[in-house]
């Protein structure tokens, strides 16, 4: 389900239409198999999180009952292209053969072309940010960085049994919230919200990124291969010990003897049992939680939001933690 379904507001569907739009139009390239590649995953579809996001902050300047400005919706395209490019890359380092239930550029191209794709489309992003003015295009930037500073912290951990929550956290700080903020913020940004409105919107996203993760991480584990649409369990298979399998490892000496290097099908499911069975699974449920109820908080702070606005996104947290139950 597309995330701007869930807020109630009656622009968005507009907005988001307009923001369809400008994704298309800056994904057309020179050469048929850079376009085809560089369209593959914003054709797929996506809950579209992020420039929902860029809008929802940038409809405190219309308090929701009116179309956002071109800038905005730039700023929503391009928050959305680096999360696109940055997925490219990622099934690349994962060897991935699916992506949001059709095959990955990787699979379905080569390697080569998803990292020029993904590229194309961070440097289309980075243009699009260029355009808006300095300041956003330098947090575009910082958080580009960020994100591969992540993905690299992640990386370095791969088949670590002791893997500690501190670096699990860190590692999705980068990867996912960084970004999740940045889209909060430049929707902020292009609609001159006062300094502590933009950074209530900035921590709200922030808390969003952290508990969007962890429950997608918890869904690694407990959903199916047609719900996730890729293959449940990846992040086991890869050697990604998510916060869950942090917390199951410290008491199932038989997890920690299966783990710390690669499994055959029948032990993932094995390790995914001991998983799911022990309790682990709700602590990271409640960790996700606690995010939530800081995304609220957040939220509380940031005075120039429309009570109409603040419920809807209120309404978007509580289903992103829901998608477990």
């Amino acid at each position: 389900m597309k995330a701007a379904e869930t807020l109630g507001l009656d622009p968005l569907a507009g907005d988001m239409e307009r923001v369809e739009a400008a994704l298309r139009h800056n994904i057309s390239a020179d050469g048929r198999i850079l376009d085809d590649a560089a369209g593959h995953l914003v054709t797929a579809g996506g809950k579209r999180l992020r420039p929902t996001l860029t809008l929802c902050s940038a409809y405190a300047a219309t308090d929701g009952d009116r179309p956002v400005s071109d800038d905005a919706v730039t700023g929503a395209a391009a928050v959305e292209l680096v999360h696109l490019g940055s997925l490219y890359h990622d099934d690349v380092i994962d060897e991935a053969a699916t992506r949001r239930g059709v095959a990955s550029v990787n699979a379905r191209w080569s390697n080569i072309v998803a990292i020029l794709a993904g590229d194309f489309l961070l440097a289309r992003a980075s243009e699009l940010a260029a355009s808006l003015g300095a300041d956003v295009a330098g947090l575009l930037a910082a958080t580009i960085g960020e994100l591969c500073s992540g993905q690299v912290l992640e990386l370095q951990h791969l088949f670590d049994i002791d893997r500690t929550e501190d670096s699990y956290v860190s590692a999705i700080e980068g990867k996912t919230a960084s970004l999740m903020a940045t889209a909060c913020r430049i929707g902020g940004m292009v609609t001159d919200l006062d300094s502590d409105d933009l950074d209530a919107v900035t921590e709200f996203g922030r808390h969003v990124g952290m508990c969007f993760q962890i429950v997608d991480d918890v869904l690694d584990l407990t959903g199916t291969d047609e719900a996730l649409g890729k293959p449940a369990g990846q992040d086991l298979t890869e050697g990604i010990y998510t916060l869950p399998v942090i917390y199951a490892l410290r008491d199932s000496e038989r997890l920690r003897s299966l783990l710390g290097k690669p499994l055959e099908a029948d032990d993932v499911l094995t390790a995914r049992g001991i998983v799911t069975s022990n309790g682990s699974v709700g602590f990271a449920y409640d960790v996700a939680r606690s995010h939530a109820k800081r995304a609220d908080e957040a939220l509380g702070q940031a005075g120039a939001l429309d009570p109409t606005v603040s419920a809807g996104l209120r309404r978007l947290v509580e289903d992103l933690v829901d998608r477990v139950s």
